[in-house]
């Protein structure tokens, strides 16, 4: 007979300046050695639910909590500030929030500091997670020279060297590639085997998981629970195809850019064009320079060789808050002047965030930010907009909506330069594909031929999109 884990009991949660609850009536049991995703729209309170179950709330903020939780048998509140983190691990959805020293290895050592693991059994643990997690050559690595789906894997390993009861996931594979995250579910299947570990996770893009879970708690925008049940396996998000309107002027001249950072190359010359209405999608592994590219277009990146013009181009980075400068969401996307007010209230309902307009933009989830940086260039007037995973965090109908406002910038001579590892939404957006390894750039494809050529895909970590037919169909 498996243990109850978490036990919860008619739970409501909210902050004391909301007048809502972000957690409605939340009842639910989870014993040992169950797979159990937690579904629902951006913003309806998953999150905070994996913060209850691992006592981040509300012990580390001011929350409101009500009705009965258990954890292990136990009412949370017995536990010490700490104390239950030996049981149960999390990976945050932004890895950056959770890291504390500079290297892969100090970080592993920091994290078992932490936990009272003698001194003499650390270097053990630590060389069996970097093997287990396929990690071993980063482990002098400095984590933020790392790419996001690297960060990722960091923090999936710092979790897993705890030894812990439970695994508490949120969206692992929103920034890993698609072979990546691929092998990732494998790897997580083989732990779940072997060790009987307890897997709760918070996930959009369920497609991608197959049968990997045995159970699916959906929730609704009140952040009650609307469904409980054996999860059934879920088919991709299929977008249709709208006319190109890529015009042959140039937006975007891109000549023998490079990038090297203390001795290193990230980035090998390379040069490429995108027209005025043209979206290209950056696509390629873990690691292999993406992001370096877009920082190095956008001047983050001070560039060691070669031009960008123009230099003035839009940027929403892979980590949103970087470009918060006000105190609410509405404030945000009316900062740069250029939007008229039709204009940014347009964009508030279309981006779900009208409700939330008056909140600060670093109090809502970490999908709604990513929507709040998107508006912000968006209202800004840029006629390039680069932008880092944009679909990591959304729902269904938040893509369908960032789907459409592309194709209708796109319509207006708006260039859009997009690093995805979203193989669906880039072969339904994308009008040509750059392939990026090793920080050298393969080539520019046309998207009409791309995705029928696997090989070429799987060298690059990529899988043909679902439906990969029915894309080339629409191109011809």
């Amino acid at each position: 007979m498996h243990k109850d884990v978490f036990t919860l009991r008619d739970v409501s949660f909210r902050f004391p300046e909301d007048d809502k609850e972000i957690l409605n009536g939340v009842s639910f049991t989870i014993r040992e050695g169950d797979r159990v995703t937690i579904s629902g729209p951006s913003g309806c309170g998953k999150s905070t639910l994996l913060y209850l179950l691992n006592r981040l709330y509300p012990e580390n903020c001011d929350g409101i909590v009500t009705g009965d939780i258990r954890l292990f048998g136990k009412k949370s509140e017995v536990y010490a500030p700490g104390e239950i983190n030996h049981q149960v691990a999390t990976v945050f959805q932004d890895p950056d929030s959770q890291f504390c020293m500079p290297t892969v290895e100090e970080e592993l050592a920091f994290t078992l500091e932490n936990l009272q693991v003698p001194r003499i059994e650390m270097e053990s643990r630590i060389r069996d997670v970097l093997e287990l997690t396929r990690l071993s050559a980063l482990r002098h690595t400095v984590i933020q020279s790392l790419s996001g789906g690297m960060k990722q894997r960091v923090a999936t390993a710092c979790a897993l060297v705890m030894k812990p009861e439970v695994l508490l996931l949120d969206e692992p594979l929103s920034h890993l590639d698609p072979l990546t995250a691929q092998q990732f579910i494998t790897w997580l299947e083989g732990l779940h085997k072997e060790v009987g570990l307890t897997i709760v996770a918070v996930e959009h893009r369920l497609d991608l998981w197959g049968s990997f879970f045995d159970r699916e708690i959906s929730m609704d925008h009140s952040g009650r629970i609307i469904a409980d049940g054996p999860f059934r396996r879920k088919t991709p998000i299929f977008y249709t195809r709208r006319a190109s309107a890529v015009e042959t002027e140039p937006a975007l001249s891109v000549d023998a850019v490079s990038v090297k950072i203390k001795n290193e190359t990230l980035l090998f010359p390379l040069s490429f064009q995108a027209k005025r209405g043209e979206v290209v999608v950056i696509a390629g592994p873990n690691g292999s320079g993406k992001s370096t590219l877009l920082k190095s277009l956008c001047g983050i990146y001070k560039r060691s060789s070669g031009t960008v013009e123009p230099e003035r181009v839009g940027y929403v980075p892979q980590s949103p808050e970087f470009l918060f400068l006000e105190k609410t969401i509405e404030k945000e996307l009316r900062y740069s002047g250029f939007a008229s007010s039709s204009e940014v209230e347009s964009l508030l309902h279309r981006l779900a965030l009208e409700h939330l307009k008056d909140a600060h933009p670093f109090s809502v989830s970490h999908g709604q930010k990513r929507r709040v940086a998107i508006g912000a260039m968006l209202a800004d007037n840029r006629k390039v907009i680069l932008m880092d995973e944009p679909t990591s965090g959304q729902d269904a109908s938040c893509l369908q909506e960032l789907f459409e406002l592309i194709h209708e910038r796109v319509q207006e001579g708006i260039s859009f330069l997009i690093v995805t590892h979203d193989m669906e939404f880039a072969a339904a957006a994308a009008n040509s594909v750059i392939l990026i390894k090793d920080g050298r750039m393969t080539g520019k494809f046309a998207a009409s031929e791309i995705w029928q050529d696997a090989p070429l895909l799987a060298s690059h970590q990529l899988l043909p999109p679902k439906g990969a037919d029915q894309h080339a169909a629409a191109f011809a």
